[in-house]
């Protein structure tokens, strides 16, 4: 799935955990990210296989490289970025699940730069707000 420029491969969904986590791989050009933004449903770890991550935890930046692993609980702020020249790899894991329904609703939307107070609105319905 295209979800606003993350390249997503979904490998567990809520269906086959009986809801407890939800699990991807994000390959994302360098310069994607998702601004600040705060769960209330789901904590996320973040496990880079390739490229350079910047991740923000709670005001807290760190540059991720392959091997490196965060994590954001739900309820703080948190954003990322690819850093660099080279495409990144990321394993992301969501626990509970559910967000992969949200994700779906995102690659739904119109190729090209998003809307977002489209993409706000969509992400608000699931528990997840922007920090601006």
């Amino acid at each position: 799935m295209n979800v606003i420029g993350d390249i997503q491969t979904h490998k567990l969904i809520g269906s086959e955990t009986n809801n407890q986590i939800v699990e991807w791989v994000d390959n994302v050009e360098p310069g994607v990210g998702i601004p600040p933004h705060i769960h209330t449903k789901e904590d996320e770890i973040f496990r880079v296989i390739k490229g350079q991550i910047e991740i923000m935890v709670d005001g807290k930046t760190t540059v991720l490289e392959a091997g490196d692993t965060a994590f954001a609980p739900k309820n703080v702020q948190h954003s990322w970025k690819v850093v660099g020249t080279e495409k990144a790899k990321m394993i992301t894991s969501a626990f509970p699940a559910g967000i992969e329904k949200m994700f779906q609703e995102l690659a739904g939307l119109p190729l090209g730069p998003p809307d977002f107070e489209k993409v706000a609105k969509i992400c608000g319905q699931h528990g997840i707000t922007f920090v601006m």
